[in-house]
């Protein structure tokens, strides 16, 4: 069986009461129990992390390499500025290994500085705007490679 890590950065801990009209009404909870029902649906076993801390999801990319695991990361503000964090998602596909970074809302839509992605240039694809569906989206992805 193939294992995915679902990798998700900060504040994503406080889905479901941080401005739900931006990031709907699922707690991160029931992100993680959704996560785990659509990878077993497609053959794949979840392993899902939440951090709010920088070095704790570089250290779990460095585990994805170690371990050849996919991975589907939502990097959250740390999409914008955390060059650590591409390092080490350069790592994931330098080892051939896909990640695709999700995102609960389109970046584009929103406030300038979240624009741009320092991710984007070296994830295998991308994948935004979707709410919770977008990791439904990213685990199909990742089961049909």
């Amino acid at each position: 069986m193939t294992t995915v890590l679902i990798a998700n950065g900060p504040n994503l801990n406080r889905l479901g009461t941080r401005e739900p009209d931006k990031y709907g009404s699922t707690s991160y909870d029931e992100l993680a129990a959704l996560c785990m029902q659509w990878g077993a649906e497609q053959g794949l076993e979840v392993v899902m992390r939440q951090t709010n801390d920088e070095s704790e999801l570089v250290e779990w990319m460095h585990q994805a390499v170690d371990s050849q695991w996919g991975v589907v990361l939502n990097p959250a503000a740390f999409t914008h500025y955390s060059y650590a964090l591409r390092d080490a998602c350069a790592m994931v596909t330098g080892a051939d290994l896909l990640l695709i970074e999700v995102h609960l809302t389109n970046p584009h839509t929103r406030e300038e500085f979240r624009h741009t992605s320092v991710v984007s240039g070296v994830a295998t694809g991308t994948i935004a705007g979707f709410g919770t569906d977008s990791y439904r989206l990213a685990l199909s992805a990742i089961a049909g490679q």
